[in-house]
């Protein structure tokens, strides 16, 4: 099974965004996961890994949730 960790930026404000993309895992992938975990975190961070492996870093990519969720379907 899988393992996702959701860090975020807790200065900034990114918790609902944190939870959101959380719920969205929940929601379609919820059976398919061992865990979907937040982590907090400061300087403006916001990235999901799945296992270990980057697949979101706001940094890089527009937040999209719906995007967030196809690329972790894709690491299962």
């Amino acid at each position: 099974m899988t393992t996702v960790e959701i860090e975020y930026c807790v200065p900034c404000g990114f918790l609902d965004r944190a939870e959101a993309v959380q719920h969205a895992l929940l929601s379609t992938l919820g059976e398919e996961l061992d865990a979907v975990t937040l982590r907090t975190g400061d300087h403006g961070v916001f990235v999901v890994r799945v296992d270990d492996d980057v697949v979101f870093d706001t940094a890089e990519d527009a937040f999209d949730v719906d995007e967030i969720v196809r690329d972790v379907r894709g690491r299962l």
